[in-house]
């Protein structure tokens, strides 16, 4: 079946051509962890990573800590025997290690990041990493630790770029005077907008890839969550207890979404593409994360990375129309 190939652009300096979908794999590690998402099938996860490939996304953005290595590991039985035309670009991070009763513990202590690239690069069954990102800048003062770290995973080959997730502009100028960071990834949607003040407008003239995760906001603004199904979340699904998700914040996200059902219509699509090329229309932003977990998901979504929203989707959006 023939697909209209999928827009690219540069991810900042890194060289990179990226489609501006990516696959997002946090969801994919499943439940029974701090920030889980609920029991998950595996094969599932697999074809939906096949479909993505197949309609032509071009990277995967995971994490040591999703599912504590099941993400990685399932991306990595994905990959596995695929043709080299059909091999995505690899991203995943490091810094969250498991704790006691499956906590997230944090460290930038250097043997601990190379323990952690050696261990991701097995599960994902790859010679080097295209993009390794520290996931959380904590502890705060082992930033310049773990950037150092970073620096000798790319001085061996193990690494072939390095970003951050989570960074501050303070803390990214941190990061720089030890090691060129080429990437950052934000939290970036119509309802966590932080990123805009400071993050993205340095990112953008300073010519730093963006790659923004959450533009669904976890799935709240996909159009397909309602009071009822959050209630019926599993209570290992972190969004069963997050604030964006529960009143008093709830009822205008659930406003905010039959907005964006408005401008879907017009467009023929729905609410969470019209999230994810809000985040898209941003300048400084190369690419959004989009977390899938089952086959049929991909498609609405894929999609939004060719649609063009607006002055007056935008208002809408906002209410003022």
């Amino acid at each position: 079946m023939h697909q209209t190939p999928l827009e690219t652009t540069q991810l900042g300096k890194t060289g990179l051509d990226i489609t501006r979908v990516g696959f997002g794999a946090w969801a994919i590690g499943g439940g029974g962890w701090e920030f889980g998402w609920g029991p998950q099938d595996d094969d599932d996860s697999i074809c939906a990573i096949h479909r993505a490939l197949d309609l032509g996304v071009n990277w995967i953005d995971t994490a040591a800590a999703y599912g504590f290595g099941r993400s990685e590991r399932t991306v990595g039985r994905a990959l596995h025997g695929l043709a080299g035309d059909r091999q995505p670009y690899v991203f995943t991070k490091a810094s969250l290690l498991e704790g006691p009763g499956r906590v997230v513990v944090h460290s930038l202590e250097r043997d601990s990041i190379l323990r952690d690239a050696e261990a991701s690069l097995e599960r994902l069954g790859i010679d080097a990493i295209d993009l390794y990102q520290i996931h959380w800048p904590i502890p705060d003062a082992d930033i310049e630790h773990g950037c150092a770290a970073f620096a000798e995973l790319k001085e061996q080959g193990l690494v072939r770029h390095i970003g951050v997730s989570n960074f501050t502009v303070e803390q990214l100028r941190r990061a720089q005077q030890i090691a060129p960071v080429e990437t950052l990834q934000p939290q970036y949607s119509l309802i966590d907008r932080d990123a805009e003040t400071e993050l993205l407008p340095v990112a953008e003239r300073e010519a730093i890839g963006v790659v923004v995760y959450s533009p669904m906001a976890s799935g709240l603004l996909t159009g397909a969550m309602t009071r009822e199904r959050i209630a019926q979340l599993p209570d290992d699904d972190w969004r069963k207890h997050d604030p964006r998700f529960t009143e008093p914040l709830l009822s205008q996200h659930l406003a905010l979404v039959e907005r964006l059902r408005t401008v879907a219509d017009r467009h023929g699509t729905t609410p969470g593409a019209v999230a994810i090329a809000w985040a898209l229309r941003n300048p400084a932003v190369d690419g959004a994360i989009v977390g899938f977990r089952r086959p049929g998901q991909v498609d609405p979504l894929v999609g939004a990375a060719d649609l063009r929203l607006d002055a007056a989707d935008v208002a809408t959006m906002a209410g003022r129309d």
